[in-house]
């Protein structure tokens, strides 16, 4: 509006610069509230009636007319004004319940359970979600801590909902499963047990892949179990390495298609360890030549890293690794040893 005056004031009068004015209640509706806008378009035209008093105007002549199209403008920017604040408000509110459902459904990690530090990286793929098909939970239980991530196959409510079931299946079952093995048969019993309410539900049929951990507190290594998971990796120093699977299960859902038992594996993990657990969003990440992420190496580079300021660093790698960005969800989890923990 101030432009718009002094743009009228400073040219010739057969060149009239107040019918711009019109355009200020629209975008102060954008932005303002309702009352706010009806303010811009008093005041935009009362600057056209000081325009039009200093141009010798009469009320009769065509700023009448403009005046009127202000007015009219005016009421319909409020009107606009009002649905936007009403679906900011109803905005507010959906953002507020998918807050708790995030909360329930993933809950935050502890920063510590008994002598190992837990420190994860988590984005959903989908624009503005905060969850995802990737999964996460840690649980300390008599003697151990047991750790689980995991990746439901595909995106969406239905990914969502069968990480749901997941994790509450993991979190039934994990103070009293005598071994890893055991667990692993309880997610697959929870997921066929699960009766979905929605008749379009397709949850009970995907699969997931799973990995689960156990550290107990008497020993200096790590079990692990691999329901067809990423291998994770183990660094200890400037070294590290991939836990290799001699023979990993099924995925969840899937695992009743083999007859073979699952397969528990043993690593040394002790003071000064860091284990990185991270879902194939991580490493399947491709350039735009199609290269994957290099993980095991950029872990090797920044081994010296603080582990809050490690996975900070492998988001923004990630994201400027990705040739569209990041297409899939991510899940990192840095699990860490101390060497002063006993």
């Amino acid at each position: 509006m101030l432009l718009t005056a002094l743009a009228d004031l400073l040219t010739p009068e057969e060149e009239r610069f107040d019918r711009l004015l019109v355009a200020a209640p629209p975008l102060a509706a954008v932005t303002w509230g309702v009352r706010g806008t009806i303010g811009i378009g008093l005041l935009a035209m009362a600057v056209r009636v000081l325009l039009g008093f200093d141009r010798g105007d009469s009320p009769l002549s065509g700023s009448f007319e403009s005046e009127t199209v202000l007015a009219l403008v005016t009421a319909a920017s409020a009107w606009a004004s009002r649905i936007r604040t009403r679906r900011e408000q109803d905005l507010r509110e959906l953002t507020a319940v998918a807050e708790v459902v995030q909360r329930v459904v993933l809950r935050p990690l502890p920063h510590r359970l008994g002598r190992f530090e837990l420190h994860l990286l988590y984005v959903a793929a989908a624009a503005k979600a905060r969850i995802g098909g990737d999964f996460y939970e840690a649980a300390r239980i008599p003697g151990a801590v047991r750790v689980m991530l995991g990746d439901v196959q595909g995106k969406g409510l239905g990914a969502v909902e069968t990480a749901s079931v997941l994790l509450g299946a993991f979190r039934a079952s994990v103070h009293d499963a005598p071994d890893l093995a055991a667990l692993a048969d309880r997610l697959d019993e929870g997921l066929a047990r699960h009766d979905p309410r929605d008749p379009g539900s397709d949850a009970t049929e995907r699969f997931a892949t799973v990995l689960l951990v156990e550290l107990p507190d008497d020993r200096d290594v790590a079990r692990f179990l691999s329901l067809g998971h990423p291998t994770p990796l183990l660094q200890h120093g400037s070294e590290v390495r991939d836990v290799r699977f001699a023979a990993p299960s099924l995925p969840v859902n899937l695992t009743g298609l083999a007859d073979s038992r699952h397969r528990i594996e043993e690593v040394p993990f002790g003071p000064g360890g860091r284990m990185l657990l991270y879902t194939d969003g991580v490493s399947e990440t491709r350039d735009r030549g199609g290269a994957f992420y290099p993980l095991e190496t950029r872990m090797r580079e920044w081994s010296g890293e603080p582990a809050p300021e490690f996975l900070a660093r492998l988001h923004r790698d990630l994201v400027a690794h990705g040739a569209g960005g990041l297409d899939d969800d991510v899940a990192a989890l840095l699990v860490v040893r101390p060497p002063d923990a006993s």
